[in-house]
């Protein structure tokens, strides 16, 4: 039987905090945390993408995933990233992450080799048959070059503990795809900022977003608005938040998103080398879009929001 989720709504991608000598911050990360579920967002990502998670030891990413758990209490799942060099690395950070007792993993391809279909499919399934977690499978080709088809993941199909696929690709297609492929057999989530809407159209039931870091009640709001098909007031927020959204899709998503948590002051801009702090220009530019959002920020509409 395949493990039971309920996985829905938006699951920010929460940014891994540094000290000045970019040592983790631990309880700087866990302040993060908890300020995003009291905001009302559905869930956590941590060690993803925006999490930096390539730029952590396994030390530190079974502390950032303690201070998770910790900080939940049940209140969200929180979901680890595994972003691994080799199928076996991943498999022992999927020991880890169900030894301290995360709600699941999102497993990424295998890193830097650039894998043929059947290999990327031989990835997950070793992975996901080396734990009881519930697996979302992690597609983003536009920054890791290997692409999890609509193909490939419907070979997965019989793999028990793969429950979930989120999509980076901007294809919103895909989503179809899956499912005249596969049917129901996946929970779908939307990866990418700026194709959210498009992607709940398409039968997202859940957004993994690095911005509603920033802004984690316009973020929750725009969703449970997409879900609902309430698309006169969805659209002046999502014009609104269309300009910060963009910057998800940037290589330097993580410092972008990152500045503009600063700016909101839920955390440090500070980013783990090789990721180095914006240049002069790129920073205006991020700014200027920020003092934009804050001098219109828009009220949003009721959606039912608990806070957490």
């Amino acid at each position: 039987m395949s493990p039971k989720v309920n996985w829905q709504g938006v699951f920010p991608a929460v940014t891994t905090q540094f000290r000045e000598d970019m040592s983790v911050d631990v309880d700087a990360t866990a302040k993060v945390m908890d300020a995003l579920i009291t905001d009302g967002v559905s869930g956590l990502i941590v060690c993803g993408t925006v999490g930096e998670n390539c730029s952590l030891s396994t030390k530190e990413k079974i502390a950032i995933m303690e201070a998770g758990r910790a900080v939940a209490k049940g209140r969200v799942p929180v979901i680890c990233g595994i972003a691994e060099f080799t199928t076996a690395f991943a498999v022992e950070t999927a020991k880890e992450a169900a030894r301290i007792g995360v709600d699941g993993i999102m497993v990424m391809p295998a890193l830097l080799y650039s894998s043929k279909p059947h290999e990327t499919a031989a990835h997950f399934r070793t992975v996901s048959k080396a734990t009881d977690l519930p697996v979302m499978v992690y597609n983003n080709p536009p920054i890791y070059k290997n692409d999890v088809t609509p193909d490939i993941l419907a070979t997965l199909a019989d793999c028990e503990t793969i429950v979930c696929f989120k999509d980076s690709s901007g294809d919103t297609r895909r989503f179809i795809d899956t499912r005249n492929m596969v049917g129901d057999r996946f929970v779908l989530f939307a990866g990418l900022d700026d194709v959210v809407v498009e992607s709940v159209a398409m039968g997202a039931v859940g957004w993994v977003s690095g911005m509603s870091n920033a802004f984690p009640k316009e973020g929750e709001t725009l969703f449970r608005l997409a879900k609902a098909k309430r698309f006169d007031e969805l659209m002046p927020l999502y014009e609104w938040f269309m300009p910060l959204l963009h910057l998800d899709a940037r290589p330097d998503l993580v410092q972008c998103i990152k500045l503009c948590e600063h700016i909101m002051g839920r955390g440090t801009f500070r980013t783990r080398p090789p990721r180095l702090e914006l240049p002069a220009a790129d920073k205006a530019h991020v700014e200027t879009i920020m003092n934009k959002a804050l001098a219109n920020r828009p009220q949003l509409p009721d959606v039912g929001i608990t806070k957490g």
